[in-house]
This record gives structure tokens, sequence and C-alpha cells, in this order.
């Protein structure tokens, strides 16, 4: 995988001496808003942030800034690289309806800010065909299958509706299991560091 925060996982991972396969090396929080048009959900737009290991080692590159502060042109260029990156993942978000995998555009929208030591990712991924916002069975995931970069829901609002989403539309986080096979392989490879279960979000709209 080509992105950034691989890159800065890999250096901070040399400098410690840590096994490479025994956890991850990135810690991303995240908070999804589920995109309304006209009664039809049109995208995701997320914003990911960044444990404060990572948030440093990525701003360090950049030098140091006169206030300690560094806008959204200074980390323009850095924000356009994570989500060139990002592409070839599938910027690690699978949407699902019904079973069936709903296609994604490109990413668009995005940015980086750095506030309070966090370093966060802000971007938005169309679907290729709206999704009716009463259509049955719509989930998503956010996950790294390499468990290189580990993501997690936000404890408070991890999934959000925008403005123009049906007053009925709601957002649970449930906790699946991993088929035996792969949670076999993952114990295998990661040992107790292992996770075997994902967190899915599910949205419901109506009755």
């Amino acid at each position: 995988m080509n992105t950034r925060a691989l890159q800065f996982a890999i250096a901070a991972l040399l400098c410690s001496g840590v096994s490479a396969h025994a956890h991850p090396h990135v810690w991303v929080t995240t908070e999804t808003t589920v995109l309304d048009e006209t009664g039809a959900f049109v995208g995701l737009r997320h914003k990911w942030s960044f444990d404060e290991q990572y948030s440093a080692s990525a701003v360090e590159e950049l030098g140091k800034s006169k206030d300690g502060k560094y806008g959204r042109d200074e980390l323009a260029e850095m924000a356009k690289a994570d989500i060139e990156g990002l592409k070839e993942t599938g910027y690690f978000t699978n949407p699902w309806l019904a079973g069936q995998k709903v296609q994604m555009g490109e990413a668009r929208d995005y940015w980086l800010e750095y506030k309070d030591g966090i370093l966060a990712l802000y971007f938005t991924i169309p679907f290729e065909r709206p999704v009716p916002a009463d259509a049955k069975g719509l989930t998503f995931t956010v996950s790294d299958p390499e468990f290189f970069i580990a993501f997690e829901f936000a404890k408070v609002d991890p999934v959000r509706f925008s403005d123009t989403a049906p007053a009925s539309c709601k957002a649970s986080i449930e906790s699946h299991e991993a088929d035996k096979s792969v949670a076999d392989a993952l114990q295998k490879r990661f040992g107790a560091f292992a996770v075997t279960t994902s967190m899915v979000a599910a949205v419901t709209c109506g009755p």
C-alpha cells in the first residue's frame, strides 16, 4: 500500500524496533456523515482523526511553523498525497446494500486539519448511483484487511446524516464475527493482537 500514513508508520516502526506484524502502527478514529440528496443517499463524508504519534510525525515533515499552526493551504499537498494513495485501497471503505457492493467514485472535497495535536483528514466518497433512503440493508465498514491501520468508530456520534436526510433515519454500530478461516488466519499472523470481529455501520430509515 502506498499511503502516506503507511510511510510514516514504517519509519516509526524502524525506529522502535517492533515486529512489523505484531500490531497496527497507525490508529484512526472515524466519523462519517451519510449524504442525502432529494431522498437518496449519494455518498459518505469521512473525518479520520489520526493518533497523536502519527500526527506529530506527519507535520514534522513540514517543518516548524512560526505559530505552531498549519492551515489548509500548508497541508494541501499532504492531503492530496494521502487521497491519491488511499485510492488503491478503495479508501478502506466498503458500503453494501442488501449484500451487494455499492460502487464508489473517486474521493473529492478533501483537506487536512491540524488541531490540538491531532491531524484529521476530511474527504467525500460519492456513490456511483444514488441509494434510495428507504432501501433496506445499507451498511458500510471502514477497515484495513492487512491490520496495519487500526480503524475505530468514534465513541460519540460515529455516524451522522446530512441535514436533508429523512428524520426517521438512524444508524447503529454492530459487531460481526469474522469467518472462522479468516479468524484463524488473523490469529496465526497477529497472535493476541488479532481482531476477529469487525464493526459495521447499519443505516435504516422509516418505521
